[in-house]
C-alpha cells in the first residue's frame, strides 16, 4: 500500500499573525509548524502500513521553512518526503496549489491512496482536497471520521449536524479525514534519530512542469484586497445589581440579538 499525504507549514496560531504588503500571509516573522490538522491524515497512513505494508510518502507545497513541517512528519514515522519549493509559488490560491500538489503526485507515482487533513489551519477553505482529487481524476472520500481500507476498498464515516454517512470508493482514491479519525502521536525519540535519514527531494515548478504563469499572486482567482489589525478587547460593562439586575441582564441580551 503507497500512501501520499498532503501537508502544509502554517503559521503557529498562538503566534503573532499577519500580513506582508503584497496581502499574502507572512511566514517568515512567525514561527511554523506542520499543520495540526495534516497530523490526522499522517497518523491515519501510518495506521494503515502499519497494519500491513507499503510505505508512506509526504508532500508538501511551500517557503523553505516548510521542510520544518516535513521534519515532523518523517519524525512521526513517514517513510519519505517531497518539498515543491519555488519562489513563483509565492501568494498561490487553492486552485493553483491544487495543481501543483496533483502534478507532484504525479511524479511521485501512482500512489493506492491520497490523504489529506480537513483543512489548513491558516486558510481553513477545506477545497485543495475536492480540486486534488479532480485533477488526479480520483475517487474522493472526503471529511471522514472514521477510515477502513480493505481489499482495495477505502470506507469511511461522515459525521453530520442531523446524520452519519458510511461512505465509500474504489482504490486508488483521495481521502480527507477530520480530526476525530485518531490520536496523532508524539515523535519519539528513535523516530527523531531515524528522520535523519530519510529521503527528502527538493523540486522546482520546472521539475514539475508547471508554468509559473499558472501560479502565484499574479494568476491567484481570489486575493486580499485590505486588512486590519483586531480591535484590543474592550474592558466588559460591570452591572450592579440593586434589585434590577435580571431586568438589565435580559435587556443586555436583547440588545445584542442574543435572545
Amino acid at each position: 500500500m503507497n500512501i501520499v499525504v498532503c501537508v502544509k507549514y502554517v503559521p503557529d496560531a498562538q503566534g503573532d499573525r499577519t500580513f506582508n504588503e503584497d496581502n499574502t500571509t507572512d511566514r517568515d516573522n512567525v514561527d511554523g509548524l506542520l499543520s495540526e490538522l495534516d497530523e490526522y491524515a499522517v497518523e491515519a497512513a501510518l495506521k494503515i502500513v502499519e497494519a500491513g505494508e507499503g510505505e508512506v510518502t509526504v508532500v508538501t507545497v511551500g517557503p523553505e521553512q516548510a521542510a520544518d513541517a516535513i521534519k515532523k512528519a518523517l519524525q512521526m514515522g513517514a517513510d519519505k518526503a517531497v518539498h515543491v519549493s519555488d519562489e513563483a509559488i509565492h501568494g498561490s490560491d487553492a486552485v493553483a496549489t491544487s495543481l501543483i500538489l496533483a502534478e507532484a503526485i504525479k511524479k511521485i507515482g501512482t500512489p493506492d491512496l491520497v490523504l489529506t487533513g480537513l483543512a489548513s489551519t491558516d486558510g481553513t477553505m477545506s477545497v485543495v482536497p475536492a480540486m486534488l482529487a479532480e485533477r488526479l481524476g480520483l475517487p474522493q472520500v472526503t471529511q471522514v471520521s472514521t477510515l477502513e481500507v480493505e481489499g482495495g476498498t477505502a470506507k469511511g464515516r461522515r459525521d453530520g449536524d442531523v446524520a452519519s454517512e458510511s461512505v465509500e470508493a474504489q482504490l486508488p482514491a483521495l481521502v480527507s479525514v477530520t480530526d476525530q479519525i485518531n490520536e496523532p502521536r508524539y515523535p519519539s525519540f528513535k523516530g527523531i534519530m531515524a528522520a535523519k535519514k530519510k529521503p527528502v527531494e527538493t523540486w522546482s515548478l520546472a521539475d514539475l512542469g508547471v508554468d509559473a504563469g499558472q501560479v502565484g499572486l499574479d494568476a491567484a482567482w481570489t486575493k486580499v484586497e485590505s486588512f486590519a489589525a483586531r480591535p484590543p478587547r474592550e474592558q466588559g460593562e460591570i452591572v450592579t445589581d440593586e434589585g434590577d439586575g435580571g431586568t438589565k441582564l435580559a435587556e443586555f441580551l436583547v440588545a445584542q440579538k442574543f435572545v
